[in-house]
């Protein structure tokens, strides 16, 4: 039947359309999904909330890109939506809205195309995602919502980034404290200055290099992946296996460059115990662990004609196995090491071809120069190097092993060097067997083993006094060995390197810092901060957003950032407290994580003018819990891709101000949770040309075409480039916003990822269209519910259904939710005439996945206002008792027949009616063995 045939009443597309248009609007009119504050502007004493339990739900905030939404966008944004509205209906307080990360390449590059600012294209964008998010009901409080491209915001990221630079981390005390207190222990002799000199007799410069040296925001020459494409370094993550960028393909290189750097090194002890508070998915925990890459092991010393040469490793049990060291083409002592020519009797593998050591170590840096650092980490690469002609001694018994360079050891982490153990590590024993170098096991592989580098547990073999000991107990006698003799120490190292932190771009936030300007002219490379009554440091015009790229090869060059073009900016004259003076201003920005690693302490507080968020709100609302000292967010939801780096960010900068004493918990997100990702079938022709994949048939015969053509069908992430993008403004106009919401609720536990089908999308419609029905007739319009009491039956699924939703909402398992209540719909419908007492609970559970009809229905059954604030039902205890208990019967695992009994049957007499029921399949055999399982089943043993 067609809309436009169906009854007056019926719930169309049409229909959905109009009451959702309309309560969209009823909320935004009325305020409904405003959350009072303790205190300030936002607060409402008259609020049905008001000093409630709170709950913070928080979404990790997207890119507004200019293509808008597709339908696997809003996955996770309905997902927290559900359960916001939940738990207002639970009692609680709840704060859910939506900002944007809106500083970024994307704007950036689009303005280079076309000359359109960033600001003007970010802004369009957002407004066209908050027009698609209010298009699907979700209930933000639109008052709290923030861009990082607001002034009004980045002013205190600007703040937040001083309270970084304006700190140091003191050990003793395991936290940051503001770095006035460090100058004055300088100033006052308890801390000595590095060269011995008194602290009155040193220079402003020379004062401030000394305290930058412990600031957790400074400034260094950094080896940084430089993208000329872009005009920017990036991030190692941001780059490919094959050296290029992820955004636009370009390729990238490697350079020195004075770069802004955070010391989260300070804090990763810290970083990684305090996981053990959090309520995260273990895969997520176990991802920052492995990132931060804490070892517990030893520094080894072996000895060289350029002098000892440290490496680190988590295995000293292993020394009596190294048979040879890589150092990193870098490394600060290969130059020492390269004798003129080769030793006599080198291996010709090992040369590479090349007459001298120093040509082969030249051409070698040369061939590793050209790799990114996740191109020179790939397991899968073939494995290259070059013998650098020297040898060191293995301090446990004296050989001589021969020193290599490698592409797979990178300088940056731990000692730039490794003792290479073939017979422990699948890496050293790939490199082994192209070098053919000495492979010794150390580890005895169990009997019948046949691979190569064993790494499992065992006895220690051919380790001397080693020998017969497992590995925990044999690193330890190896660890006392090295430090009784000299030759190491046991050690703890880390795999995470402090975060460079600066772009070279003009599309993010300015840095808060100027340097000075000599007498004569010279600009002192020390930064000074501004003072807060600076802020906030506002981004100029430029008349040219293009990067302006640099020779990575000449030293003496540097990028020109675009902001470093508009001089009246950049040159400034400014009073900091000691008079009038001439500065430069930093010409980098901060990188897109900046502002996303507080966005969610701004929500709390956005018209705060005076502090980035007020005391008693953030302890309302991020505050420790009663029963743990942690707190942070009730609910985080976002993809799995930002499992390491913004969330490692984040809760960097949060703890920094937890030690300042600006925010009341250490952890700034208590409970994260991952939802899956929707794909779609994409289609490509004989080509291998992707077709749009909403022109494409399926015939009869399960054949796949286009315009005629025979396609082929594969799966993958729905995105422009497969040309099988559906986008939620089409199914709200083909189905409704709600339907839209049920089907993505009913598709599968959130967590997972599933194919999206549009044909399927039907079924969700036809509940709805049955929750209506249970309401409303669709030829008058009238009501259908009735004053009169449910059935036992009836009233019986009623409340299991309530208990069984409630415990499911609790618990983000919206699909099971979903299908309770369809059961619970279904028993309803088929009865014509829809019980009060029943109606008004349905409606309720809902209203959470489907806001919009359940409004309308509850204001059809003569309510006034918003079902909001209305109570989630509660199940009645007495009914959820089952009067009777379905036993299945097994012989000897085979179902044979069921009894049905009252439920507080004991189990002898639950023994005896199934041994009656199941007499024939017996045919007179006396059981072995009976066995009850209380409520679930009988298994009877012959």
């Amino acid at each position: 039947m067609s809309e436009a045939d169906a009854p007056a009443f019926r719930y169309t597309a049409a229909l959905a359309n109009e009451i959702e248009k309309r309560w969209q609007d009823y909320w935004s009119a009325h305020g409904t999904f405003h959350a009072p504050n303790p205190v300030g502007p936002l607060s409402d004493p008259s609020h049905p909330r008001s000093g409630a339990p709170k709950k913070f739900v928080l979404d990790m905030f997207p890119y507004p890109s200019g293509a808008g939404l597709h339908v696997g966008h809003p996955l996770g944004f309905i997902g927290t939506d559900v359960f916001a509205r939940f738990q207002r209906m639970a009692g609680h307080n709840v704060l859910h809205t939506m900002g944007f990360d809106a500083f970024g390449l994307p704007a950036e590059q689009y303005a280079v195309q076309t000359g359109t600012h960033p600001r003007v294209t970010t802004e369009q964008n957002v407004e066209r995602y908050r027009a698609q998010l209010r298009m699907l009901g979700l209930g933000h409080d639109e008052r709290r919502s923030v861009a990082t491209t607001d002034v009004g915001f980045y002013r205190w990221t600007q703040w937040i980034f001083l309270q970084v630079f304006n700190s140091w981390y003191d050990e003793a005390a395991g936290k940051a404290r503001p770095i006035a207190e460090l100058e004055a222990q300088y100033a006052d002799g308890t801390r000595a200055t590095p060269d011995g000199r008194d602290w009155a007799d040193l220079s402003a410069s020379d004062r401030r290099a000394v305290i930058n040296e412990h600031r957790l925001a400074y400034a260094s020459d950094a080896p940084v992946n430089w993208c000329p494409g872009l005009g920017t370094v990036l991030a190692n993550e941001e780059v490919t296996a094959d050296g290029r960028s992820e955004r636009g393909n370009f390729p990238v290189f490697k350079a020195n460059l004075r770069q802004w750097m955070m010391r989260i090194t300070a804090y990763t002890d810290r970083l990684i115990d305090d996981l053990d508070t959090l309520d995260w998915p273990e895969p997520i925990k176990m991802m920052q662990r492995n990132w931060i890459g804490r070892s517990y092991g030893a520094h080894v010393d072996f000895v060289s004609d350029a002098g000892p040469i440290t490496v680190f490793t988590t295995r000293p049990d292993t020394l009596f196995g190294a048979t040879y060291m890589v150092l990193a083409p870098e490394h600060e002592l290969v130059d020492s090491l390269v004798p003129a020519a080769w030793p006599e009797g080198t291996h010709s593998v090992w040369t590479g071809g090349h007459a001298s050591p120093a040509e082969a170590v030249s051409a070698y840096r040369a061939f590793a120069a050209g790799k990114s650092e996740v191109e020179r980490q790939a397991d899968a690469k073939e494995k290259t190097g070059v013998f650098t002609g020297a040898y060191a001694t293995n301090p446990v018994d004296g050989r001589q092993v021969p020193v290599f360079i490698a592409d797979y050891v990178l300088a940056g982490y731990g000692t730039g060097a490794i003792m290479a153990v073939p017979g422990q590590d699948e890496r050293d024993w790939e490199f082994a067997e192209v070098f053919e170098l000495p492979i010794i096991r150390t580890v005895q592989p169990p009997a019948g083993w046949a691979g190569k580098a064993y790494t499992g547990e065992g006895p220690a073999v051919n380790s001397g006094m080693l020998d017969g000991l497992g590995i925990a107990e044999a690193k330890k006698k190896m660890i006392a060995w090295l430090e009784a003799e000299g030759h190491g120490s046991g050690a703890t190292t880390y795999r995470l390197r402090d975060w460079l932190f600066s772009r070279q771009r003009y599309w993010g936030e300015p840095f808060p810092v100027v340097y000075a300007v000599t007498a004569d002219g010279d600009v002192d490379n020390q930064p000074i901060p501004l003072p807060d009554s600076m802020l906030p440091l506002e981004l100029p015009e430029v008349a040219d957003f293009s990067p302006k790229t640099f020779d990575p090869d000449d030293a003496d060059t540097v990028p020109e950032t675009p902001l470093s073009r508009n001089r009246e900016w950049v040159e400034v004259e400014l009073d900091l407290g000691d008079g009038l003076k001439r500065y430069v201003r930093e010409t980098n920005t901060m990188p897109q994580w900046a502002g996303s690693c507080w966005y969610q302490l701004r929500y709390i507080d956005p018209t705060n003018e005076q502090a980035f968020v007020d005391p008693a709100n953030e302890a309302y609302w991020v505050g420790p819990y009663p029963d743990m000292a942690s707190g942070g967010t009730d609910l985080y939801v976002g993809g799995v891709e930002h499992a390491v780096l913004h969330l490692l960010y984040a809760r960097f900068w949060h703890k920094v101000l937890f030690d300042l004493g600006h925010v009341s918990s250490f952890e700034p997100y208590h409970r994260l949770f991952n939802q899956g990702y929707i794909q779609a079938y994409a289609y490509t022709d004989d080509r291998g040309v992707y077709v749009p994949a909403e022109e494409v048939t399926e015939d009869p015969a399960g054949v796949y075409q286009w315009h005629g053509e025979k396609v082929g069908r594969e799966y993958g992430k729905m995105g422009k480039s497969l040309k099988n993008v559906v986008t939620p403004d089409e199914m709200c106009e083909q189905y409704g916003a709600d339907t839209f919401r049920v089907y993505e609720m009913s598709m599968g536990p959130l967590e997972v990822s599933r194919p999206w089908e549009t044909r399927a999308v039907v079924g969700a419609q036809r509940f709805l269209q049955r929750v209506w029905r249970a309401v409303v007739a669709e030829e008058t319009g009238d009501l259908v519910v009735v004053d009169e009491p449910a059935d036992d039956a009836t009233r019986r699924l009623l409340h299991r259904t309530i208990a069984g939703t409630r415990e499911d909402m609790s618990e983000l398992r919206f699909n099971t939710a979903i299908a309770k209540l369809i059961e619970l719909t279904n028993a309803v419908t088929k009865a014509g005439r829809t019980p009060r007492e029943v109606a008004e609970p349905l409606v309720l559970m809902v209203a959470p996945f489907a806001p919009h009809i359940a409004e309308e229905l509850w204001s059809k059954l003569g309510h006034e206002g918003s079902l909001t604030y209305a109570d989630f039902p509660e199940a009645d205890p007495a009914l959820l008792v089952q009067d009777t208990v379905t036993y299945p019967v097994q012989i000897n695992g085979k179902l044979r027949g069921k009894i049905d009994i009252p439920a507080d049957t004991t189990e002898a007499a639950v023994r005896e009616a199934a041994l009656a029921a199941v007499a024939d399949s017996l045919a007179g055999r006396a059981p072995k063995k009976v066995i009850v399982i209380p409520g679930r089943m009988v298994s009877v043993v012959v």
